[in-house]
């Protein structure tokens, strides 16, 4: 992969399979926004992916959009069994709180699941690093 995304992308994807906020089709997924106010289009060929969220059309990494297509597709392997701890969490809200600060979102989000932190972390890394080693193509269009 030419440009990782961020490890936020990450603790988005789980949130948005957690909320069922992905829609499937043969090429294609609609995916919805933390706060159901956006409908990204994510479409792939073999293995090259496009969407027309922020992150992955302007900055040229793959968004939470394409992740989370990826880890339903079981192309990026992740934890199911803490998929739960993600659910309702408004990420779009959290990041501006925090002023695009995405580690003070995390922080924040992982302070309320005390309890599981040291998993979750472990989980999120280990996609992570499996992401790194993934050969996709991120292109603005398809």
């Amino acid at each position: 992969m030419e440009k990782m995304p961020p490890i936020s992308k990450i603790y988005e994807a789980y949130s948005c399979l957690a909320d069922h906020r992905i829609e499937m089709s043969e090429n294609e997924a609609k995916v919805t926004s933390s706060d159901y106010k956006k409908i990204y289009t994510i479409k792939w060929k073999d293995s090259i992916y496009s969407s027309n969220d922020h992150a992955t059309y302007w900055q040229g990494y793959p968004g939470y959009p394409i992740l989370a297509v990826l880890m339903i597709q079981n192309k990026l392997d992740y934890n199911k069994k803490i998929l739960p701890l993600f659910k309702n969490i408004n990420w779009h809200e959290l990041n501006l709180k925090h002023k695009r600060d995405y580690n003070k979102a995390i922080e924040e989000v992982l302070q309320t699941m005390s309890d599981d932190k040291k998993i979750i972390v472990e989980s999120v890394e280990k996609t992570y690093e499996i992401l790194k080693r993934m050969s996709i193509s991120i292109k603005k269009k398809i």
